[in-house]
Order: structure tokens, then sequence, then C-alpha cells
């Protein structure tokens, strides 16, 4: 994929990590190291590799996070339904 196939519209004044491989930029340093490991990982010295390992720690983590938070939900979700059934 080159960069020629993307548009990026970037504010401005928004900060932005732009990959050094591909010219694609990010919100968020972290999100650049994900980009990197996923796309590039032949290209990777040994600290993007720690950067990339340390993101997608992070990113397991919060993704195990939300879906305990949404089984949560959807289970007071259905035993609410179920209380209004058995009341009507």
């Amino acid at each position: 994929m080159s960069q020629s196939q993307y548009d990026y519209d970037v504010p401005a004044d928004a900060p932005t990590y732009e990959c050094a491989h591909c010219g694609r930029p990010f919100a968020r340093e972290e999100w650049l190291a994900l980009h990197r490991g996923l796309d590039h990982p032949a290209e990777l010295d040994d600290e993007e590799v720690a950067a990339f390992r340390a993101a997608h720690d992070d990113e397991e983590d919060a993704l195990g996070t939300f879906r305990l938070q949404a089984l949560g939900a959807l289970v007071l979700l259905y035993f609410a339904l179920l209380m209004v059934y058995a009341l009507v």
C-alpha cells in the first residue's frame, strides 16, 4: 500500500505522529506503534518492537475490560427484562 492510496484530513493544529515507512499520520503515539508492529514488522528495531508490545498489551487489557463491562451490562439487561416480564 502506498501513501497515495489514502487521503487523510488532519487539522492543521492537531499533533500527529507519522509513520516513517508509509507516511500515514496517527493521533496517538501508541496507535503509531501498533501500526508499525502490524504493518511493518520486519523493519522495526528493538525499541520499536518493545513499544509495539507495550501498546499491544495495553490494548489487550482495555479490550478485556470492555468485554467484561459489556457482559455485565447484558446480564443486567437480561435480568431486568426478565423481572419486567414476570411482573406483566
